[in-house]
């Protein structure tokens, strides 16, 4: 009887490994955008950060039951049936790109700018309407998709080097390497939120951002592969009766020096866009006034004010107020 229960873990476990950021990136993302925002809106965000953090990841555990889910990750900008330049020559509204290829191919290769558009189209209203639980929930699922938005192989068919004989860039990339690496990352930006008047235009940039860095992310695989043997470069396992064939962690120091701060850099990035989209919505809104919604305590503020003053300083892990490293705080 336990291994159904014991399958299942298993399959969330790939998946949530496999497909997006890992829980510590998409949690730390969540945090990090927090700090950005002004004071009106960064006293609520700071009293619901627990559920913002731990909901950070509700997408990708929507992907093993919602079979509609995964298309919402990620889009596959270099699909041939997108013809050359396809980052220039596809229309960027729903309406436009569904008349000229249809909303089955749309839905096929991946539609993540437009569904970052309907949630911030629906934590707006929210927001006018003054609805804390979906100010909350939308606020969480809008995180999860601009930051999947930010990552490179989100932007391609070779999504997880599958089609360049690198099978396991993506976790690799986006979940091994900042969770071998944070403690040694920069977390602090000076990057106060600002409005966006273009909000579909600002994603498409991001996309774009992504869809260049993937050379690199392909070739600093090809060169860190330098002097590794195919037994030193990959660890195999059995599991349920199949063998898995993984990046080893000697590899995965040695890929993550190749990349340099590239990794570290799409976070932050992913942190401000996310405060910028949120702060948006708020502003569209009409900047409702939050505290009717839920009271910010003295000791609220002061706890706000010391865990920035950590965060400037870089020193939130060292400190234990890194909500997806609490209680691993250094030496």
């Amino acid at each position: 009887m336990k291994y159904p229960l014991l399958l299942k873990i298993t399959t969330l476990i790939v998946i949530l490994s496999c497909c997006s950021w890992g829980f510590l990136a998409h949690k730390t993302i969540h945090q990090l955008a927090i700090y950005s925002l002004p004071k009106k809106l960064q006293t609520f965000f700071f009293k619901n950060v627990d559920y913002l953090v731990y909901n950070s990841v509700r997408p990708d555990v929507r992907r093993k039951d919602d079979p509609s889910e995964a298309t919402k990750h990620f889009i596959d900008i270099d699909a041939p049936i997108f013809g050359k330049n396809s980052l220039d020559s596809m229309p960027k509204t729903w309406d436009e790109a569904a008349k000229k290829y249809s909303v089955d191919t749309l839905k096929k290769y991946g539609t993540v700018p437009w569904e970052v558009i309907k949630l911030q189209e629906k934590l707006t209203n929210a927001f006018r309407n003054k609805l804390k639980d979906s100010i909350l929930y939308y606020s969480a699922d809008l995180g999860h998709y601009i930051s999947d938005a930010e990552v490179p192989l989100h932007t391609t068919i070779n999504y997880d080097g599958q089609l360049s004989n690198q099978k396991g860039l993506h976790s690799l990339w986006e979940s091994t390497v900042p969770e071998m690496n944070v403690d040694h990352y920069n977390l602090f930006q000076h990057h106060k939120a600002k409005y966006l008047k273009n909000p579909l235009f600002v994603i498409w940039v991001k996309i774009r951002e992504s869809n260049m860095m993937l050379k690199k992310v392909l070739s600093d695989e090809i060169t860190a592969s330098e002097g590794f043997s195919d037994e030193k470069k990959f660890k195999r396992s059995e599991r349920f009766g199949q063998m898995r064939k993984n990046y080893s962690g000697e590899f995965a120091k040695a890929y993550a020096l190749k990349l340099g701060s590239t990794v570290n850099e799409r976070m932050l990035d992913a942190a401000k866009t996310l405060a910028d989209f949120w702060f948006t919505a708020w502003v569209d809104a009409g900047c409702p006034d939050l505290s009717e919604l839920q009271a910010i305590s003295e000791e609220d503020k002061a706890k706000l004010k010391a865990e920035k003053k950590s965060w400037k300083k870089n020193e939130l892990i060292k400190d234990g107020l890194l909500q997806a490293r609490k209680g691993k705080t250094e030496e």
